[in-house]
């Protein structure tokens, strides 16, 4: 049985259509956990809403935004940090029957106010100092039906919980079919695109994911990834309201604050990227390291025994062990389940995590497709590949090589209907047949997983007409702690031959250099770089390092943005 068909009972009193809307799902919940926590945030003391709690604010929100006028269908601007207010401002949009347009807290203000008006912004919710730079004499700006702050006391105007309407107003009525988010992606290519997904979309897609995540009301799920992505949007907000869940609402990447949150709140679902993966591993085995020869050989072998025992048996007799000397000091030892996504993790960091008992779930997707497409289920995981093809979706591979490799392409309620005002665009990206071309390379396996080699247009082609992903040569430096930042590209040896060969743009750790020449880094890097080479295929070996002395720009899930390399 699947998730979506423990709801069917409640068709008719609860939900009409064929997938219950984000209120609808809310409402449910709310019927089975009314006094549930719902909400927390640790600032530093704990604030908490219970689900009837987030409901009155739900309703109380809802009710002025209709009284500022805003209508069904209009659209409601949402810019902000992670917070309570953050989501009481996203679930009251869809209350009220409008669209909720989140856009990324780190975008320059006159980026957020051409988009907010590319969108037809009729409403603002914002942190408070984004509010104040928003300019008073923008015909966008003065064409606002309302506006609130999330937080602080703004001249211009109330802040969320200070918005009270003179009466309560009716239940605004909120289909399947309507269009529930307008999201702007760019990935780490090209311009802004407003992704259309409607509460079909999402719900399909929240229900989806349900039947691999393992959540239950019980549980307690970690925003710390910026909620206006799709990602943690999905995995971590409305999947803890689909399941009566907690939500505890994180700081941003700032690993003492991290830690001090899962301590506190005992996390038992953690959602991240593999940045923050790797790095979380890298402490704790530098910390292992640290102490001895002796205590490092007796940790790793238990380490060993502990992840072949999982593997084969999947059982984990030292995870107790593991929690009490290592895992409770990062807030993990009450872990259930860790989520990766927005990138591709080494196959080597999940074997790690594993050998202390730690289930993993993989994950693939895009904005396009609410997001999630694959995810690798703890019963039946495959350390190689993204996941299991979603039982509703239907993926197909475009144009395959001869070893499988092709374009990804899928189907599915979870995909979207295309982007706003872009009819160019929309066309372009769906086939002939209507499945949506994702743009990234793999292959599928015969019980349906997926495996991503990388992105289409990232592709290097050698002078024998070989194909390299540059995705997989980055893998390999995953796990080495002196290379902060890579990307391995393309180019051409002679300006006369089309052909490519393969080049490694590097920004190295600075902590694992401090006053070190540049001479002694560039000798370093490459003895580095000629390590890997031994592992790689003779025509996948890196013969050009360029080394910069600047970060590489990254998109706000730790992608590095290729189109804006300036070397």
């Amino acid at each position: 049985m699947h998730t979506w068909d423990e709801i069917k009972p409640l068709k008719g009193k609860y939900y009409n259509g064929e997938w219950p809307t984000i209120p609808e799902i809310f409402k449910i919940t709310l019927s089975q956990y009314p006094n549930n926590e719902c909400f927390t945030v640790f600032n530093p003391d704990k604030k908490t809403y219970t689900y009837t709690e987030v409901y009155n604010e739900i309703k109380r929100i809802k009710d002025y935004l209709i009284e500022c006028g805003v209508k069904k269908g209009d659209k409601v601007i949402l810019n902000g940090k992670n917070s309570i207010a953050w989501a009481l401002a996203y679930l009251a949009t869809h209350f009220a029957g409008a669209v909720i347009v989140p856009l990324d807290n780190q975008m320059h203000i006159d980026r957020m106010e051409k988009l907010s008006d590319y969108a037809d912004g009729v409403f603002v919710f914002a942190d408070f100092d984004v509010m104040e730079k928003l300019d008073e004499n923008n015909p966008w700006y003065k064409s606002l039906k309302g506006k609130l702050t999330l937080g602080g006391h703004s001249t211009r105007c109330d802040n969320i919980y200070e918005a009270i309407a003179t009466k309560e107003h009716d239940e605004v009525s909120v289909t399947e079919t309507d269009l529930a988010a307008i999201l702007f992606t760019a990935g780490t290519t090209g311009n802004e695109k407003g992704v259309m997904l409607t509460q079909r979309n999402i719900s399909s897609d929240i229900y989806q994911a349900a039947d691999d995540v393992g959540v239950n009301s019980t549980d307690t799920l970690y925003a710390l990834l910026p909620l206006h992505h799709s990602y943690c949007c999905t995995a971590v907000l409305l999947e803890s309201i689909k399941h009566g869940a907690n939500c505890l609402f994180g700081h941003g990447i700032i690993v003492s604050r991290m830690i001090a949150d899962m301590k506190k709140g005992h996390v038992t679902t953690f959602m991240g990227i593999p940045l923050l993966y790797n790095k979380i591993l890298d402490g704790i085995m530098s910390k292992i390291k640290a102490q001895g020869k002796v205590k490092y050989s007796f940790i790793t072998s238990l380490m060993w025994i502990n992840g072949t025992l999982k593997k084969y048996f999947k059982i984990a007799p030292f995870r107790g062990f593991f929690n009490k000397k290592i895992l409770s000091n990062l807030g993990m030892d009450y872990n259930k389940v860790l989520i990766c996504g927005a990138g591709p993790l080494s196959a080597k960091v999940f074997r790690q995590y594993q050998q202390f008992g730690l289930d993993f779930l993989q994950g693939y997707g895009l904005t396009e497709a609410s997001p999630i497409i694959t995810l690798n289920p703890i019963k039946h995981f495959k350390v190689d590949s993204v996941g299991r093809v979603f039982p509703l979706d239907e993926v197909i591979i475009a144009n395959p090589d001869n070893l499988g490799v092709g374009e990804i392409r899928v189907k599915g309620p979870n995909i979207c209907t295309g982007y706003y005002k872009d009819e160019e665009n929309t066309k372009a990206l769906f086939d002939e047949n209507g499945y949506m071309k994702t743009g990234d390379l793999g292959y599928l396996d015969s019980e349906n997983y997926l495996y991503i080699k990388g992105r289409l247009k990232n592709i290097i082609v050698t002078e024998g007409g070989k194909n390299i992903f540059p995705e997989e040569i980055e893998d390999y430096f995953q796990t080495i702690s002196e290379i902060q930042q890579i990307v391995v590209r393309g180019y051409q040896k002679a300006k006369d031959v089309p052909c490519e060969c393969v080049e490694a743009i590097i920004y190295p750790n600075p902590d694992s250099f401090k006053g070190s020449s540049k001479q002694e880094t560039k000798a370093k890097i490459e003895a580095i770089v000629s390590k890997v080479n031994v592992e790689l295929a003779s025509y996948k070996k890196i013969e050009k390092i360029t080394i910069v002395d600047e970060m590489m720009e990254m998109t706000t899930t730790q992608k590095i943005k290729r189109n804006k390399l300036s070397v």
